[in-house]
């Protein structure tokens, strides 16, 4: 695997990880003074972790 792909396909994975432990836990993230709704963590799950996996399939090959 090339050293781009990795880092991308650990920080793709790093995020979705972060985000999964988020709903688990429930914790509460706000941006200024608007809550982040807990389904755009879930977003956040499917998205990035779609594309880790993604990256990592094709740099099997």
């Amino acid at each position: 695997m090339k050293p781009a792909a990795l880092v991308a396909t650990v920080f793709l994975a790093l995020v979705a990880v972060l985000h999964v432990l988020r709903i688990l836990f429930q914790m509460p993230v706000t941006a200024g003074s608007i809550e982040i709704p807990m389904w755009a963590s879930v977003l956040a799950v499917i998205g990035p972790g779609l594309l880790a996996v993604w990256l990592w399939r094709e740099q099997l090959r």
